[in-house]
């Protein structure tokens, strides 16, 4: 499955933001989803310090992941996709 993803830098940390929702939409799914798409970034030579799921919940997008950077997405939206991954 390919999924969306951003790969950006701001203020010195590179974070990742994955176009991708857990099928249960369960918090623990979500961090494991979260966690091979980490893994999956890193294995093809990106570098995430941080990362955050984007997903659709309803009529807004919902995000899930590091608390940091999830208030930052809060305010500052879905970034541009700049990259595919196979996951």
């Amino acid at each position: 499955m390919k999924i969306s993803m951003a790969h950006l830098r701001d203020q010195g940390i590179d974070f990742a933001v994955f176009d991708a929702e857990a099928q249960s939409h369960m918090n623990h799914d979500r961090d494991n989803l979260l966690q091979h798409l980490t893994v999956t970034a890193r294995s093809a030579g990106l570098k995430v310090d941080k990362a955050a799921l984007a997903f659709r919940q309803g009529n807004r997008i919902s995000f899930h992941g590091t608390p940091d950077l999830v208030r930052y997405l809060q305010t500052a939206g879905v970034p541009r996709w700049t990259h595919t991954i196979d996951a």
